[in-house]
């Protein structure tokens, strides 16, 4: 199986996958579709959506919200960590790749957790900020256009309570913010970005070198 864990040799990842993955057959069956997609790089790993899941179930998340949505393997693996109460914000831009995700949420029996918004993210976090939702968010995964994760995060603070918990993917960018010799305007948008939260005080913070690279923001 294909990873992006940087620098763990394949029969090392292969190991912690039979040690440690518990992925339930619809997700299975999500991502062995998605792959055959063009875009299906931009899927996240099974032991990182998984990871994801603990997340959520590790601070008791009630209502999440979702910064990038693909094919939805990753909403799936939040809404399935949800209680029955619980509720997941999806954003996308994108009806074409979502249309599968919606799919796999119907058959897993979670699309009524799932409210998604088929716009730009911008737009509907300053509309969930007029609507008084600030402070409201348990949890909140980032994983959308690079350039605009600076803005995605200043929102997603607003809109998580206290204690809550933003998570940020890409933020290795397959090794590519440690080669300065790579002026990409997305590698200096993550660059820029990681060097911002190293700074923050109003989070605390672990950068967990998983898949491409996860950062965790524990709001203060």
């Amino acid at each position: 199986m294909p990873h992006k864990t940087l620098g763990l040799a394949p029969e090392l990842y292969e190991y912690v996958l039979s040690h440690s993955l518990r992925e339930p057959d619809i997700l299975k069956q999500l991502r062995e579709e998605t792959a055959s997609l063009p875009g299906a790089v931009m899927q996240v790993t099974p032991d990182q959506g998984q990871f994801l899941s603990f997340l959520v179930q590790l601070i008791g998340a009630k209502k999440a919200l979702e910064i990038g949505v693909f094919t939805g393997y990753s909403s799936l693996c939040v809404a399935l960590a949800l209680p029955n109460d619980g509720t997941l914000v999806a954003c996308d831009v994108s009806d074409e790749y979502t249309r599968i995700a919606r799919r796999y949420w119907q058959a897993a029996g979670v699309a009524d957790k799932i409210d998604l918004h088929i716009a730009p993210a911008l737009n509907t976090l300053d509309q969930l900020l007029e609507n008084g939702e600030a402070g409201s968010f348990d949890f909140v995964f980032i994983d959308a256009d690079k350039n605009n994760y600076a803005n995605y995060y200043e929102r997603s603070l607003k809109l998580v309570r206290p204690g809550g918990l933003i998570a940020v993917d890409n933020v290795l960018w397959s090794g590519r913010v440690a080669d300065l010799q790579d002026t990409d305007p997305r590698t200096q948008s993550i660059r820029e970005f990681n060097q911002k939260l190293s700074q923050d005080p109003r989070i605390t913070l672990s950068l967990v070198p998983l898949s491409d690279g996860i950062t965790l923001a524990l709001k203060q």
